[in-house]
């Protein structure tokens, strides 16, 4: 009996450890972009998800910035993130062993795209680019694509020196917080980014826009469209490298279903509506990381 109960007692603590798939713990890592608060509550459905999937405690990290999670992911602090195509190349850039590419956002339209969207509160007279010249301008965050490394790029080649440009170049500290301090004048104009799809009043389909709106922090109404940036490619969902093949795939999976199985998820996590999440190889962001390269060859 007691080698009966040695045998059930040592199969029982081996199936638990399977369960838990060689890890005491999964963290999830969200971008900066809107309050912390919001962040939290469109990714617990996902964060369910997968802890009743690998059966041990699932945690969500919102670093106060961007930087946050790419210094996590590439400590090993964090296990999985959806990120922007630059933070990404910093990542990739720094180590490019640290993450796996795995899948990327599908807009509505079967596009994988979108936009920097330069604006302006629509009293202000201000109606393109050329218009904000000696004006207060915002960027997200340095580790933002569409914050940053794009309109930056673009603005930089056809202006010049954006500091002699504008009259103040500021970061915000994320994109919700362009927006509403654009809306409020603490910005004569900024960048933020969205899927360009949709009606401009909602704050188009998905992207930082559509969140402020749907928040109600802005009234799309009074604010103008100024600048559109080239097509940027949507960012990666990425997972540490080290972790068990078993638990990379099992997450991703569960991602990979949610427009499907949990559509009302999926569209929280993506920050609007989408079609599907779909593979993606780290390929696609070369161009991102050269533009990183000779942004930190510059600085």
């Amino acid at each position: 009996m007691k080698t009966l109960l040695a045998l059930l007692t040592a199969t029982t603590v081996l199936a638990g450890g399977a369960h838990a798939e060689g890890i005491a713990q999964f963290n999830i890592g969200i971008l900066g972009g809107e309050n912390a608060q919001d962040r939290l509550t469109s990714n617990e459905c996902l964060r369910v998800a997968v802890e009743k999937a690998l059966g041990v405690p699932v945690k969500l990290f919102t670093p106060a910035d961007y930087d946050g999670v790419i210094q996590g992911l590439l400590g090993g602090t964090l296990d999985m993130a959806g990120l922007g195509a630059s933070a990404y190349a910093k990542i990739a850039l720094t180590d490019p062993a640290a993450v796996e590419v795995r899948l990327v956002a599908q807009n509505v339209d079967g596009s994988t795209g979108y936009y920097s969207i330069g604006f302006a509160r629509k009293d202000s007279g201000i109606t393109s680019m050329d218009d904000a010249k000696g004006k207060v301008f915002a960027f997200a965050d340095p580790n933002s694509t569409s914050g940053y490394l794009v309109p930056a790029a673009e603005l930089t080649a056809k202006y010049g020196d954006l500091a002699q440009y504008f009259s103040e170049v500021k970061f915000s500290g994320g994109h919700e917080q362009t927006i509403v301090g654009v809306a409020h004048g603490d910005f004569a104009a900024g960048v933020s980014w969205a899927d360009g799809l949709g009606d401009w009043a909602d704050g188009f389909t998905s992207g930082a826009f559509r969140k402020a709106a749907d928040a109600g922090l802005v009234d799309m109404n009074e604010l103008v469209e100024i600048w559109r940036s080239a097509l940027i490619p949507n960012g990666p969902f990425v997972v540490r490298s080290a972790l068990p093949q078993d638990v990379k795939d099992k997450v991703v999976q569960i991602l990979a279903d949610m427009p499907e199985t949990d559509h009302a998820c999926a569209a929280a996590v993506n920050g609007g509506d989408l079609k599907d999440f779909i593979p993606v190889e780290a390929s696609m962001y070369d161009g991102i990381l050269a533009a990183r390269q000779l942004q930190e060859k510059k600085q």
